[in-house]
């Protein structure tokens, strides 16, 4: 009897906040998401952006669907000279935002591996406030709440004359969307603002169980990143967002009830070879296994007794011993790193052919196969043996730390 001991891995990831400082003031914000693999989806393999809502989506989460989120941005905008009527368009309300894609690096807290995740500000909005009354005939437009051009609306317009809350959607690559009044504005103000977003992770299956930790900071203020014109001034000059993706990969290992413990038998069984009177070509015995894992992982081989570079048997009668060839197939959707498929691959001591396998998607309880034989010349000897019996231990290692 061949006993199999397997070992299951399951890497869970930690996720936890970053203290960052800074010199000057600066408005700061989280940005969090998850891959944890879904058995009810396995072809579904992308990060779900946990990042609490924030402002217009929170407020209005009918017009973010489709992978739009927005955050609070914790910035007031005031001017600092009255808004002369239809002047320059520096001089006036004008938005210009980072609408074309950022890369941000995030790194793995322990290891140190990098990836990039890409955010694109989509739209903008809050509320402006001033003193004096304002109505649609006060803008060139006879309008506020429609968008200009690049800028599209929001779905989101209210208020009254002192205050008025606004969205505006801005395209991939705009530029600058300005308004501009008829008439002197003494006081104007930008308050309750918030940003939508458009978040592109990589890809997790090809990244590590743990938490990636990444910060960009965005620059506020004229000609800056986020550029309201020369007299809209803000009263912070830097945008802090913090990244953490967390990453909590599956890797499990289910074998039948009684899986661990193998016999090896000839083709079609001992009564079959003995009533044809011939020895047996081979011993063997296949143990088929269901595995469920979301990241690259390698195999290894641990042995009780070793002949060369893998298992063997021993005689528990005269200490004979014979070499075990075990191997391994694993279920579709897992591969070499040069994307072919695993078929009998055998399982070494010295894990050689065996250092990587790469998910192309979550394998959720497919079957794999082991694979346990003798080969014909060391099956003569054990059959010359007749009445004894070989035992041995081998240890199977599915193990997601590469």
């Amino acid at each position: 009897m061949l006993p199999v001991t397997v070992l299951i891995a399951r890497l869970g990831a930690l996720s936890a906040a970053v203290l960052f400082s800074a010199s000057a003031l600066a408005a700061t914000q989280q940005i969090t998401a998850v891959f944890r693999p879904d058995p009810g989806n396995p072809m579904v393999n992308t990060f779900e952006n946990t990042t609490p809502p924030g402002g217009y989506c929170r407020e209005h989460p009918t017009y973010c669907q489709d992978g739009v989120f927005s955050i609070n941005f914790p910035i007031d905008f005031n001017a600092v000279a009255p808004i002369q009527p239809l002047d320059e368009v520096r001089k006036g309300p004008m938005f210009q935002v980072p609408s074309s894609l950022t890369a941000v690096t995030v790194t793995h807290r322990e290891t140190g591996n990098t990836e990039q995740v890409f955010l694109r500000i989509t739209g903008i909005g809050g509320a402006h406030e001033q003193t004096l009354p304002l109505y649609p005939a006060s803008w060139e437009t006879n309008t506020w709440v429609n968008a200009p051009a690049p800028c599209q609306y929001g779905g989101v317009g209210y208020g009254t004359s002192y205050y008025y809350g606004f969205f505006w959607r801005v395209p991939p690559g705009a530029g600058v969307c300005f308004k501009r009044p008829t008439h002197m504005i003494p006081d104007f103000k930008y308050s309750s603002m918030s940003i939508s977003y458009e978040l592109i992770t990589p890809n997790p299956l090809g990244m590590s169980s743990g938490t990636y930790e990444g910060t960009h900071n965005f620059l506020i203020g004229p000609g800056q990143d986020f550029d309201m014109g020369d007299v809209m001034l803000p009263d912070d000059g830097m945008l802090t967002l913090n990244f953490i993706l967390s990453v909590e990969h599956s890797l499990k290992v289910e074998l039948p009830p009684g899986g661990n413990r193998i016999e090896l038998v000839p083709q079609g069984g001992w009564q079959a070879w003995l009533n044809q009177g011939r020895k047996p070509s081979r011993l063997f015995r296949d143990q088929t296994f269901n595995l469920s894992v979301s990241s690259p992982f390698k195999m290894q081989m641990a042995c009780e007794r070793t002949i060369g570079d893998t298992c063997a048997l021993k005689n528990t009668t005269d200490n004979h011993e014979v070499p075990l060839d075990v191997s391994v197939s694993l279920p579709h959707g897992l591969n070499r790193p040069d994307g072919a498929a695993v078929i009998r691959q055998p399982l070494l001591l010295s894990g050689a052919g065996t250092e990587v396998f790469e998910p192309g998607f979550y394998v959720y309880r497919r079957p794999g196969t082991l694979h346990f034989e003798v080969k014909k010349d060391y099956a003569d000897q054990m059959v010359s043996r007749g009445g004894t019996t070989y035992a041995g231990q081998v240890t199977v290692i599915w193990d997601s730390e590469l």
